[in-house]
């Protein structure tokens, strides 16, 4: 299992899928994130800060791997990124009406992205596929 995570998470290879899955679950949680109703059910299993951390989390995971450069740039790309993402997400829910918009989810946000990083930044080499 952990060589398959390893493959999946790390492989050079597959760089170009990890980025592209981290576009596609973003845009997932932006339409799931504007159904009417929707937050306030997952609400039931998990509190806004955990979903927002663990999601933001992965996403960082996904566009470290999948993105060019030494682990200061893919650090650097990954958070500002984040941020991105996080205020689009933030700026939608606002202009919903039965949303808010919070700085707070988007500091929870980026401080995913900036724990993740550093972490993926630390640990990099020593995650990387044994070949």
């Amino acid at each position: 299992m952990q060589n398959l995570l390893s493959t999946i998470f790390f492989e050079p290879g597959l760089q170009k899928q990890r980025y592209r899955c981290a576009i596609a679950l973003y845009l997932l949680i932006l339409a799931l994130g504007s159904v009417p109703g929707a937050r306030s059910d997952i609400g039931a299993y998990a509190p806004g800060i955990v979903l927002h951390f663990s999601a933001y989390a992965g996403l960082t995971l996904l566009l470290f791997g999948g993105s060019n450069g030494n682990r200061w740039q893919r650090s650097i790309k990954s958070v500002a990124t984040i941020a991105a993402m996080g205020a689009v997400d933030e700026l939608l829910q606002s202009l919903l009406p039965y949303r808010h918009g919070a700085v707070s989810d988007w500091l929870i946000d980026c401080s995913a992205a900036l724990l993740s990083a550093l972490l993926l930044w630390a640990l990099w080499p020593t995650l990387q596929p044994q070949r």
